[in-house]
């Protein structure tokens, strides 16, 4: 795997990369290689280091989805960047293509819990407050396309969430979809749009990652397109 070919934004703080559904943001127990091990590699070579390089991870995707990840290059940018994460200052906006058509928008309240055996969320009054919202973008005979705004950080979120309400994310076997993906690795979910605050710059940084080639044509989105769309959470779009 090119690194280099994945880079959506570098420079001495940050490195945004478009992972691919399948790869792995950390090392786990499958011993497979990792994009955070693919990156510190990249930087090594790029800049010549001698020694350890350093890396930050401040956020992950699941294996089975693709999008943007940012790690930081520094323990500053790093500690700044889990901040704003804690803080709400980051947003983030998916792309999933899912099986039904939901209503034109929603919100999803729910309590989830995390089954670490089976690595499952639950909907559950034991489990942990989760808020997503929705709005449909296009729809065919049997799948909508979805543009995802989750307001809080759970496992498997978007995931459990739209599955809960019988709207499994196509190609997710884990939460009910029962289609494979022609051509492609892992789920139709994917990390599009990030909005963050630059850990040194007095200024937020907007980062795209374009959709994956192997994503039925009628829902890849060329770059812009729906983006006005997310300025439409929150408000009345009748």
């Amino acid at each position: 795997m090119n690194v280099k070919e994945l880079v959506l934004y570098e420079d001495n703080h940050l490195l945004a990369l478009n992972k691919p559904a399948g790869v792995l943001v950390q090392g786990d127990a499958t011993g497979d290689v990792s994009l955070f091990q693919l990156a510190k590699a990249y930087l090594k070579e790029k800049y010549h280091k001698p020694g350890n390089v350093y890396l930050g991870l401040v956020h992950r995707l699941d294996r089975v989805t693709s999008g943007v990840v940012v790690l930081a290059r520094t323990s500053k940018a790093a500690s700044r960047l889990s901040k704003a994460l804690r803080e709400g200052q980051v947003e983030k906006f998916y792309l999933a293509v899912v099986h039904g058509t939901p209503p034109k928008r929603g919100r999803a309240e729910d309590f989830l819990r995390w089954d670490a055996r089976k690595r499952k969320a639950y909907v559950s009054s034991s489990g942990k407050p989760a808020t997503l919202e929705w709005l449909v973008l296009k729809s065919s005979s049997s799948q909508s396309l979805l543009l995802v705004k989750p307001l809080t950080g759970r496992k498997h979120q978007i995931r459990a969430q739209l599955a809960a309400r019988g709207h499994p994310i196509v190609g997710d076997f884990k939460y009910g979809s029962r289609k494979k993906i022609a051509g492609g690795r892992g789920i139709l979910l994917h990390a599009w749009h990030l909005y963050l605050p630059h850990p040194t710059k007095k200024e937020t940084i907007f980062l795209e990652a374009p959709v994956p080639g192997h994503w039925p044509g009628i829902f890849s989105p060329p770059p812009g397109e729906f983006a006005s769309k997310k300025f439409a959470f929150g408000k009345n779009l009748d």
